[in-house]
This record gives structure tokens, C-alpha cells and sequence, in this order.
């Protein structure tokens, strides 16, 4: 697989991914460092450009700046914009590039149109079971406030079952990626209610006392 130039890589960590810095918990520029990492490990198996892999994965949820329903169209509408991209890609590659992008999300109603697409929706889900279950407290406390812990419960419960359990709307595409074992893993857990509810205890106290933090920081100011 050929390297990714220095001069793009460059671009990516100046001018891209800090716009994640103001993203919610669960899409800041650590997981878009960790979307990277895992497309390009999962290339390895593939012939394909890693370059457009890469820009694929910089710029995959840059549309939650506008919404999180159609984030992942916004996000191919911001990289085929982005007239930057043609110093290193060629328009077709910045379209499968964007198309990769819109083809990422969980929810989405179509597999993916390419190989790009699939690499980039299977990096996206970085099953991890911890990951997962406090990624869903912090979503629901940021975005629902109005809800008291029960409600939380109720919220965390039903969208795990709802995304990650059998039956679920969560597809993996890519054989070589070690989400097939760490989703069976999510999935036992989602099984064991009592299991299940010691981690929803353990996060919900450690994410509702960092937003109360927050909150009164900035009360203070």
C-alpha cells in the first residue's frame, strides 16, 4: 500500500480534524483519529488508495455540525466542496471519497456503494462494549436533559437493542475487522440485564457528574 503524502496528512491535522473539537462526546477528533486507524489497518487487506480512504475518514462526521440526523450527507456535501482535496485527489476520487462519507452511517437504508464504503462503515463502528454502553449515557445526557436516570435507562436500553442486539440495524461489511467478536461480546452483555445495568450505574454517575461540572463552570463565568 503506498504512503499517504506528509503535505496531506499535514492539511488533515491542521485544518480538519480540530473542527471535531466542538463536536459531542461521542464524535470529537479522537474518534475520527480512531475512524482513521482502523480504515487504514483494514486497507491492508484491500486494493485500494489509501489517500482516498484517509480524506474519507477525516471527513466522515464533519456534518454533525449540522444536525445528527443527516450528518453523513452533509459530510459528503463539505468534502466534495472542499476544492483543497484536488491538489492530492482526482474529482473522481474525491467523489468515492464523498460517497464513502454518506455511506458510513449505522442507520442508513442502502449498503454501501463501494469498497471505500464499507471500509469507511465498518471502521466507524469500533465495537467496543465499554465504548458503546458509555458512549449511549453520554449521548443521552447531552441530549436529553429532561429525562431523570430511570428515563436514561430506559433511553440506553432501548437504543442498544435497538442498534446492537440481535435483530439490530447495525451490519458489519468488512470479514477482516474484529467487530464480528466484540459486537458478539456487546451482545451477551445487552443479554445480561443485570450486567448490563452495573455498567449503565458505573457511567451515568461518571457522565452526570461531568456534566454537572460543566454546567456550573459555566454558571461561574
Amino acid at each position: 500500500m503506498k504512503p499517504i503524502r506528509e503535505s496531506l496528512v499535514r492539511f488533515v491535522q491542521e485544518e480538519i480534524l480540530p473542527r471535531y473539537d466542538a463536536f459531542d462526546a461521542g464524535h470529537r477528533r479522537d474518534h475520527a483519529e480512531a475512524v482513521i486507524a482502523q480504515a487504514l489497518e483494514l486497507a491492508a487487506h484491500y486494493d485500494v488508495d489509501p489517500e482516498i480512504l484517509y480524506v474519507a475518514a477525516a471527513y466522515h462526521d464533519l456534518g454533525i455540525a449540522e444536525g445528527r440526523e443527516t450528518h453523513h450527507l452533509v459530510s459528503g456535501r463539505i468534502l466534495r466542496a472542499d476544492n483543497r482535496l484536488l491538489q492530492w485527489l482526482s474529482p473522481e476520487g474525491i467523489e468515492l471519497a464523498a460517497q464513502a462519507a454518506e455511506d458510513h452511517r449505522a442507520s442508513s437504508d442502502h449498503a454501501p456503494r463501494t469498497l471505500y464504503g464499507r471500509i469507511i462503515a465498518e471502521a466507524d463502528r469500533l465495537i467496543d462494549p465499554e465504548t458503546v454502553i458509555r458512549r449511549t449515557v453520554e449521548y443521552g445526557l447531552s441530549h436529553y436533559p429532561e429525562l431523570d436516570k430511570a428515563g436514561h435507562w430506559q433511553r440506553t436500553v432501548a437504543h442498544l437493542h435497538e442498534k446492537y442486539a440481535e435483530g439490530g440495524y447495525l451490519k458489519l461489511w468488512i470479514p477482516e475487522s474484529r467487530n464480528a467478536e466484540r459486537l458478539a461480546e456487546l451482545r451477551a452483555l445487552i443479554a445480561d440485564e443485570t450486567a448490563l445495568r452495573e455498567r449503565f450505574e458505573k457511567y451515568y454517575a461518571l457522565c452526570h457528574t461531568s456534566s454537572e461540572t460543566k454546567r456550573s463552570g459555566m454558571k461561574a463565568h
